[in-house]
């Protein structure tokens, strides 16, 4: 099993920055992905960026050039620096590991945070 904890959503004016941050801890395999999600009222939730153990990056079309993410392999953590942020970036953020095992993949979610972007 793997755990994972969220940090750092808030209330931020728009133009502001935040920054999320994931500490993963369990059982942790050598070939993962961690990401960040979110989820806004009434819709589904959707990619905002990935990381691979390789450190290879995935951003939604609307986060980049605004969005960073990184990670720590060494410390298990991984983060989203969000700047520039619009109303629409509200939504509860949640980090996502996914093990490699073999052929397919497990997944892991944490509880979510929330941010929340005044226009």
């Amino acid at each position: 099993q793997v755990q994972l904890v969220e940090s750092g959503g808030g209330l931020v004016q728009a133009g502001g920055s935040l920054r999320l941050s994931c500490a993963a801890s369990g059982s942790i395999f050598s070939i993962n992905r961690m990401g960040w999600y979110r989820q806004a009222p009434g819709n589904q939730r959707e990619l905002v960026a990935s990381i691979s153990w390789l450190l290879t990056t995935t951003y939604a079309d609307s986060v980049k050039g605004r969005f960073t993410i990184s990670r720590d392999n060494a410390k298990n953590t991984v983060s989203l620096q969000m700047n520039s942020l619009k109303s629409e970036d509200t939504a509860v953020y949640f980090c996502k590991l996914s093990n490699r095992r073999g052929a397919q993949w497990d997944d892991y979610w944490g509880q979510g945070t929330q941010v929340t972007v005044s226009s």
